[in-house]
This record gives C-alpha cells, sequence and structure tokens, in this order.
C-alpha cells in the first residue's frame, strides 16, 4: 500500500460492536485508530442477529450505521480479514505491533460487490457466516450488509478454474495476492476480541452434528433474521417447518463437566427473545424452554419473560439427560423434572440448543514482552473491577466488551465507552 501510515495512536484489536464503539470514539476525539478484524467484515457476531432483547428491535439496523460510520470516518483505519501477530511493549505510550494482512484474491479498490463471480463458480462449500445453514460459493460476499462489501477468494477451496477471473466485470480478481506483515507504531492498545460460543459437539448426549433437526441457538437467529438463508423457520432435516420446538438452556454453560462453570447471562434471555419471534413467525407452533434456572436480572427482562408466558411459551424446570431421535427426525428429550421429581420424556420435531459464551483468548499468546494477564476462565483480568473496569495488568492497554466476561450488547457498549475514555487520558498525558 503506497504512502500508508505505520503509526496510529491506538491499536483497537476487534471489530465488533466493543470495537467499532472504542474506535469512534476516540477517532471523535481525533485521535488516529487502527482498527484490526480477523474476519472479512466489521460488525462482529450483532450484525448477523435477528432482534435485540427486551425491545425486539431490529439488530442489524441498530448495528448498521455505527458499522457505516466506523467505515467512514476520517480517523479510522480499517483492516479486515487480518491479524496481530504480536504486540511488543517498548516504552510508555509506545507499543509496536505486527499485523498481517491476509490476502482477497480481490483488489479492494477495483470489486463493487457485484456478485457476479459468484454467479459462475462452480464450487459449493458451507457458508459460516450462515452457521452452515446453507452452502456458498468458493469466491463469495461474506453477506448482504457486510462491510465492506468485497468479495473475496476461499483460496483452501478454489478450484482455480478462473471462470470468476472472466466474468468479472472490474477485473478484480487477482492470484497473485501474497500475505502481507508489516509493523506499526501505536501509544495505546484496546482488547475487543469478543468471545467463542460454546461447540455442543462437546456435549454428546445432546446429539449436536449426528441429529440433523438439532441447532445451535446461533443458527436459529440465523434463521430468524432478515437476511436469513431461507425464507422462514426451517428444520435442516428434512426442510419441513416445525411446530414443536424445544429449547435446552445452558448448554455448555454453569457445567464444570465442560470447563465452563459460570453463567453466560444472555442465554435466558435470547432463548425467550427468538421464542417470542418463533411464535410470530409460527403461530401455530408450541416452544417449550427446559431451564434449570430463568435469570431474567436487567431493566425490562423479567417483564419480558412475563410477556413470553403470556405468549404460550412453555417452561418446564428440568435438567435435559438424553436427546435421541425417531425414525421421522423427531426428538425426544430425556429429563429430569425438577418440580416433581421425576424423569420424564417429551417429544419435539426440532430442539435449539441455547448455546454458552466462552472466553475468546488467543489474544494472549499475541503480547510478547509482557504478558496479559487473564482470569480463572480465561477473559482478560480486569485489575480494578470496580473503579477502573478497563484496564489490564499492562499500562496502555485497555479491555472492552465479552473480551473482559460475558455481557449483553448494551453492557458492552458501556465496557467500550469505558475503554475508550482510559485509552483517552492515557493518550493525553503525552500531549
Amino acid at each position: 500500500m503506497e504512502n500508508e501510515v505505520l503509526t496510529y495512536d491506538a491499536l483497537v484489536v476487534g471489530g465488533g460492536i466493543a470495537g467499532e464503539e472504542t474506535a469512534l470514539n476516540l477517532a471523535k476525539m481525533d485521535y488516529k485508530v487502527l482498527l484490526v478484524e480477523k474476519e472479512l467484515s466489521i460488525g462482529g457476531k450483532m450484525i448477523l442477529l435477528s432482534k435485540v432483547f427486551p425491545t425486539l428491535d431490529c439488530a442489524a439496523c441498530i448495528t448498521t450505521p455505527k458499522v457505516s460510520e466506523t467505515a467512514r470516518h476520517p480517523n479510522i483505519t480499517i483492516f479486515t480479514g487480518s491479524e496481530v501477530k504480536g504486540i511488543e511493549k517498548k516504552g510508555e505510550r509506545n507499543f509496536e505491533a505486527r499485523i498481517l494482512r491476509n490476502p482477497r484474491y480481490v483488489k479492494e479498490d477495483a470489486c463493487t460487490g457485484c456478485q457476479e463471480c459468484e454467479l459462475v463458480c462452480p464450487v459449493v462449500v458451507k457458508d459460516q457466516y450462515q452457521y452452515n445453514l446453507v452452502g456458498r460459493k468458493a469466491v463469495f460476499v461474506p453477506f448482504s450488509i457486510a462491510n465492506p462489501r468485497i468479495a473475496a477468494i476461499d483460496i483452501e477451496n478454489c478450484s482455480l478454474c478462473g471462470a470468476c477471473e472472466k466474468a468479472c466485470p472490474s477485473d478484480a480478481i487477482d492470484f497473485t495476492q501474497e500475505p502481507e506483515e508489516k509493523t506499526y507504531q501505536f501509544k495505546s492498545v484496546v482488547v475487543a476480541t469478543g468471545y467463542k460460543l460454546f461447540d455442543p459437539i462437546k456435549m454428546p448426549r445432546y446429539g449436536y452434528g449426528k441429529y440433523k433437526n438439532i441447532v445451535t441457538s446461533m443458527q436459529m437467529e440465523r434463521e430468524l433474521a432478515p437476511t436469513r438463508p431461507f425464507n422462514t423457520v426451517l428444520r435442516p432435516g428434512d426442510g419441513k417447518m416445525p411446530d414443536n420446538l424445544a429449547y435446552v438452556l445452558c448448554t455448555g454453560s454453569r457445567d464444570h463437566t465442560v470447563g465452563n462453570p459460570i453463567c453466560s447471562q444472555v442465554c435466558c434471555m435470547y432463548s425467550i427473545k427468538q421464542a417470542q419471534l418463533l411464535l410470530g413467525s409460527l403461530p401455530m407452533a408450541d416452544v417449550t424452554i427446559y431451564y434449570l434456572h430463568i435469570r431474567s436480572f436487567g431493566k425490562g427482562f423479567n417483564e419480558f419473560y412475563e410477556t413470553a408466558k403470556g405468549m404460550g411459551v412453555e417452561f418446564v424446570k428440568g435438567k435435559i439427560g438424553k436427546i435421541s431421535e425417531k425414525e421421522n427426525g423427531n426428538l425426544v428429550l430425556r429429563y429430569d423434572d425438577i418440580d416433581t421429581g421425576q424423569v420424564k420424556e417429551a417429544e419435539h420435531d426440532m430442539v435449539v440448543l441455547s448455546v454458552g459464551i466462552l472466553a475468546n483468548d488467543e489474544i494472549g499468546p499475541v503480547f510478547k514482552t509482557q504478558k496479559l494477564e487473564f482470569d480463572d476462565y480465561r477473559y482478560v483480568k480486569q485489575v480494578d473491577e470496580l473503579k477502573r473496569p478497563a484496564m489490564t495488568n499492562i499500562d496502555g492497554v485497555y479491555v472492552a466488551g465479552a473480551a473482559s466476561g460475558p455481557m449483553d450488547i448494551p453492557d458492552s457498549i458501556l465496557s467500550a465507552g469505558a475503554a475508550s475514555s482510559e485509552a483517552a487520558s492515557y493518550l493525553a498525558e503525552v500531549e
């Protein structure tokens, strides 16, 4: 890149809602920010959601303006498809970071996002942005509201047939691109790397990956979202519209046996939200939520829970022991009914596993000279959680959003406000 700036005031790692909020706050204070996102689009997981609880506002409608503002702000430079490989603290307000920019094999300044290349590509693979519910081509625009809306080639699955190159009206395909690693200078760093979702494959008794009509809560989000892969909610196994769905809460959270003993804070509410949306999408459907405790602790959350009960969502206080599949694809849940003390079975035609949140500790090895400390659950450690929650053990490095622990969207934005405020104070000391 010609005339590329190699020195910035702040490095923000992660382009989700917390990273965007942090970058925007700093940019509005006239600081130069480099935002690094490993995915091909900024927006994080929020841009893929259907609606938010408890207001049922459209998630994409809230986050896309912020995504656009971030992308267009003159003080923010964004690297998507990029990774921070190493951060060294050379002194006070002096960080050096090695950043790897992975090739898209598409010229970013030439691609118009027209998707003509997708039409001619003969290779179909699973679409990770639709959580593997449908396929995508080897050359693809990540999703319809991606930012930047630029195609990329999945080179590992590309057949190198050249059809996309011939079809591209902008001559944007470039198979000669190589990974590019450069060193940049920063005065401050904000870690906004978010969280991971629990992989229910690790709980074989639930049958995820074995039984086709069991999906995760994120897959159900995609089925309910405006940018969804189908035009309605369907069973993945046979494409039928379900009419008797079950939610299994605490899948991979509050469970020592899978290494995640803490509550993920959001699973109860996003499950209740999805149940309400399902009743709107499939008015004749029955929805049952199996739970251990309903934790509706936020403003308006309990009223939201009561609304769901009023709409007809059934809540069963029960611990699921095992899920098995019938010949017709229906699922049988064997559970301990906590209220009666009896072991019961119930049949549903589709099951949603409300998966928990896990720490994303991949940022740990990135810090070379001074190690970033983590708490007992592998989240970035907040050294003064009550008074200055954005501070880490490294002076000049701050944490925003779910990188420090499970939290919902408003709390992530509040956390980003704290991180940007701390970073701005740190930067201002130099001036």
